[in-house]
């Protein structure tokens, strides 16, 4: 069953690092290495592929290098060391090339491959851009991190933990300062004015925004249903869309069977003071946005209903 443990903590481990998340940090050629060892295992993105050409790891982490920096990125792969000598050093490979690698890297690396749930998190705060893959099957979870498609972060851990380390992908860098927001912890609107709003900021028109809110009929209240008068709704719609500073899309799946089937989105977007849950819903026939203060904490409860879904 795809569940986040919300409830009571678990009984105390019988030793200080039993259960605790197990992280080890790879380079691009380590990942290769390991995974070849572990059976040819597939990874969450094709590193067989070119990088730069459609498909490859640049398409997965969402962007697309230029040219020059393609090439710098091409130049500091080709000077990182042979990923066997390194892994040996290290002491995850044991008896050179051809040796054994840690079988808890093997064990991660395989479950990556074979779990019963996929969440694919991409998160860009400021200047930082993150992909994390989070792979589950029965009681344990595996995760793949990368903020620039070179060094990786490769972490397995019980299910139990999952929700401590859903909330490490979401918070905010230290160098990103925050200050107060003219957006409300609580926000209920309708989804087609929160979405020309936006387009509007986008176009850099945020002077149709008072005129967007005469031309589109439907309540903005806050979240205890007290309407905000005309004139706030524009200042909010203004901040909604010209604060944000970064966005979080978590997408699950079911990929128990031959085809991986999509459950559902979780969408956040960082405003001035920090986070805003995006929650559609339909109210008849209108289709509704209610907008919600988060920390990152709470990203484990957000993707829950989402991974109950799977488990039906």
């Amino acid at each position: 069953m795809a569940t986040i443990d919300l409830g009571p903590p678990q009984p105390t481990p019988h030793d200080l690092l039993d259960g605790l998340p197990r992280r080890v940090a790879l380079t691009l050629p380590e990942l290769r290495f390991v995974a070849d060892r572990a059976n040819g295992a597939p990874l969450p993105f094709d590193l067989r592929e070119p990088a730069g050409e459609d498909g490859g790891l640049d398409d997965r982490l969402g962007r697309s290098r230029g040219g020059d920096e393609q090439e710098a990125y091409a130049d500091v792969l080709g000077r990182l060391h042979d990923p066997a000598a390194s892994l040996s050093r290290r002491g995850l490979l044991v008896g050179g090339p051809d040796g054994v690698v840690d079988e808890g890297i093997v064990g991660a690396i395989g479950l990556l491959a074979t779990p019963r749930v996929a969440v694919d998190i991409d998160v860009a705060a400021g200047a930082v851009q993150v992909k994390s893959w989070h792979r589950q099957n029965g009681g344990a979870v595996a995760t793949l991190s990368t903020q620039d498609g070179i060094v990786f972060e490769l972490a397995w851990f019980p299910t139990w933990g999952w929700a401590a380390e859903l909330a490490r992908v979401a918070v905010v860098p230290e160098d990103l300062p925050l200050h107060d927001s003219v957006v409300p912890d609580r926000l209920d609107l309708p989804h087609d004015l929160a979405d020309a709003a936006v387009e509007a900021a986008r176009t850099h028109r945020t002077d149709l925004v008072p005129v967007l809110v005469e031309q589109h009929p439907g309540t903005v209240s806050h979240g205890d249903g007290r309407e905000l008068p005309a004139a706030e709704v524009a200042s909010v719609l203004t901040g909604l869309a010209t604060e944000t500073r970064g966005r979080l899309r978590a997408l699950v799946a079911d990929v128990s069977g031959t085809e991986t089937t999509t459950v559902g989105v979780v969408a956040w977007t960082l405003v001035a003071d920090g986070w805003r849950a995006l929650r559609t819903r339909r109210d008849g026939d209108d289709l509704r946005l209610a907008v919600a203060r988060v920390i990152p904490e709470d990203l484990a409860a957000e993707l829950a209903p989402v991974l109950a879904e799977v488990a039906r």
